[in-house]
């Protein structure tokens, strides 16, 4: 009992853990494409200078993007 406790506790902090990462993760990529500010600031911490022309561009590639689902594969 001693050792099952904080085992448990440890696997349900970490899944507890990155489902809020994911939500927060989808919450901040779908409020950046919605504004451009948020994009550009990312793109500046990336080390990229964007113009408005890529700005729009890089804002439809996101829009088009469909939604990540995790654990599903790629149909090739």
């Amino acid at each position: 009992m001693n050792i099952a406790i904080p085992i448990i506790t440890l696997i349900v902090g970490l899944v507890g853990g990155f489902a809020i990462g994911v939500f927060y993760l989808k919450n901040q990529l779908t409020k950046m494409q919605n504004d451009p500010q948020m994009l550009q600031k990312m793109a500046k911490q990336m080390g990229y200078n964007l113009n408005n022309k890529q700005m729009q561009r890089a804002q439809q590639m996101m829009k088009n993007q469909p939604p990540a689902v995790a654990g599903k594969k790629k149909k090739k």
